[in-house]
């Protein structure tokens, strides 16, 4: 099989497919980040846009119009204003990332993405991985997708369904120009981003991420959390490289040219940017904080830590609150994921503290961090003490734990990657197939499903399922995994291949702040990591109240951005 695939591949090569819609990369040479002064700029609060209206007291639906403009954007004091991509009401107010849309649970919100972008990409778009192209060759295709979402197929944001500006072309999974968010799901942390085909990592890296809130306040205000502006702070993190004329650097050759000309396995940017801004500061006072972490890298995983030895206090992940808190002292989080927590800095014994990262890049076997890289931003603490009111409940929002009498289907889903003869990745898969072939997932409306989840690679991948919730069951390590992988390679077949002959090795305990509803989970390498998954809701017996079967489905992929846009993605559809 895999011989077959690479055969594919060099054709296209050969045959002069295109190759690039974007040479004309900057050539201005690449800053040394360690030459910026950290802690220079103060952190930013993004703009918040409110998802409803309120009409005498009671809440009301309410329709958005944001745009995707392209702007410059200043991410430190001493860097000249970088060409970015940007989400907002206006070119003016349009920031990095993008408002944070702040919904009500129960009340929809309706939002228009307009595409204002130029025609060519300010980065390089290589054409020869499956990618949304427009039949002009001009201009740059986008749709939304709102992350951690339980809605309707039409607002999903499919990576088929895009446009370009002015709407003057539309993908062939094209649905309508206005998406609708019911909001009807449990409260929690989303984010919206783009996620055109084969875009999908030049898009983010130019800027397209924003955060998206679905409020209780019933259920919420009685937890007690840090709330209001000041103490409840979102923090989307992710790592750029820049040249000296502060524009994105992005490396244009990729590792294997003579097949895909700028794609590259993993993007890794030296500077890590905090809400904007390359390692910012904060000055806190001390009392709790809360704060909503997202990881919107392209391929980075952060452990963070706190250099003084303060804690976190996790009370979610991903779009969901956890049934109790969990404390811990470092804690990973992968492309994609969020994590909410509160720090109480009235713990500190120092005036300042460092939140530090010491992940390995690519993850978990790559290079160990250095200065730039390890550091993302500092607290500065203010000395005198606080009466704070803010408390953390042992108990939280309490949902029904996985039950495995439910499940209804079993599914095996292997992640394979393929290399050339030099040895170096050509693409991932999914199931050993393109994203392109015939679906093969199709779950039940309100089903519990069991799945599998067999990493053949050397990477941990974040696999992250639109539409669903499922938690985190066991990870199970592979044995004999060469002889387990050959099989695997020649017969695509779990069952065949007698996978619970190999998957008896060590078992490795799911970290405590991730045993609640997650709809991303770290799939470890050399393992099978087991996941009940929710076709349906959490929170209430409630249907969902739109048609789920509807075209044009969902997808599921590794959120690895350079991975889901090599193939590591594979459509899914439900039925009744």
């Amino acid at each position: 099989m895999e011989r077959v695939l690479l055969l594919g591949f060099f054709s296209l090569a050969l045959l002069g497919v295109f190759t690039t819609s974007s040479l004309a990369q900057d050539t201005s040479p690449l800053l040394n980040s360690s030459n910026l002064e950290m802690f220079v700029d103060e952190l930013l609060d993004m703009p918040q846009i409110l998802g409803f209206d309120s009409v005498y007291g009671i809440p009301r639906s309410k329709s958005l119009e944001i745009g995707m403009y392209s702007k410059t954007w200043k991410f430190h004091r001493d860097l000249p204003p970088t060409p970015v991509y940007a989400y907002g009401v206006s070119k003016e107010a349009a920031t990095i990332p993008g408002p944070t849309i702040v919904a009500l649970h129960g009340i929809y919100t309706k939002v228009t993405w307009k595409n204002y972008l130029p025609p060519k990409h300010i980065l390089p778009m290589d054409t020869t991985i499956t990618i949304a192209e427009p039949a002009d060759k001009i201009g740059i295709p986008t749709v939304v997708h709102l992350h951690g979402s339980i809605g309707e197929p039409e607002s999903d944001g499919n990576p088929k369904s895009w446009f370009t500006a002015g709407f003057k072309e539309k993908g062939p999974a094209w649905t309508k120009e206005t998406y609708s968010y019911n909001n009807n799901q449990q409260p929690g942390n989303l984010w919206y981003h783009d996620h055109a085909m084969g875009l999908t990592r030049v898009n983010l890296l130019a800027g397209l991420v924003g955060a998206y809130h679905i409020n209780h306040p019933k259920l919420e205000a009685p937890l007690g959390l840090p709330s209001g502006a000041e103490f409840d702070r979102t923090l989307i993190v992710f790592d750029r490289s820049f040249r000296i004329d502060g524009s994105i650097y992005m490396n244009s050759t990729g590792d294997n040219p003579s097949i895909h000309p700028h794609w590259q396995p993993e993007y890794f940017g030296d500077a890590i940017i905090v809400n904007g801004k390359a390692w910012p500061r904060m000055t806190v006072r001390r009392r709790m904080y809360r704060f909503r972490i997202i990881n919107a890298s392209n391929a980075r995983f952060f452990r963070f830590f706190f250099t003084n030895d303060l804690g976190f206090i996790h009370v979610g992940s991903d779009s969901a609150y956890l049934d109790e808190a969990m404390m811990t002292n470092e804690f990973l989080l992968g492309p994609s994921e969020i994590a909410d927590v509160v720090v109480d800095f009235s713990k500190s014994k120092n005036d300042s503290a460092i939140l530090a990262n010491d992940a390995p890049y690519p993850y978990p076997t790559g290079d160990p961090v250095d200065e730039e890289n390890g550091t993302v931003m500092k607290f500065i603490i203010l000395t005198h003490p606080e009466n704070d009111k803010c408390r953390t409940p042992n108990k939280l929002i309490q949902y029904p734990g996985p039950n495995l009498s439910s499940v209804t289907q079993t599914r095996y889903i292997t992640m394979y990657e393929y290399e050339s003869s030099t040895g170096n990745p050509t693409h991932l898969y999914l199931n050993g197939i393109s994203f392109e072939s015939p679906i093969i997932e199709t779950p039940k409306v309100g089903a519990t499903e069991l799945w599998n989840v067999i990493n053949l690679t050397e990477d941990n991948h974040p696999l992250h399922i639109h539409l669903a919730l499922f938690v985190a069951l066991d990870q199970t390590e592979l044995v004999n995994e060469t002889e387990f992988k050959n099989c695997m390679m020649k017969m695509n077949d779990a069952i065949k291949c007698q996978i619970s002959k190999y998957a008896i090795g060590k078992s490795i305990e799911v970290p405590v702040e991730e045993k609640g509803w997650k709809n991303v989970f770290k799939m470890r390498p050399g393992y099978v990591t087991k996941i009940l998954v929710k076709f349906s809701y959490i929170h209430s017996n409630e249907s969902y109240p739109f048609d789920a079967t509807a075209k044009p489905g969902y997808v599921y992929h590794c959120h690895i951005l350079d991975h889901e846009d090599n193939e590591m993605m594979r459509p899914f559809k439900l039925i009744k």
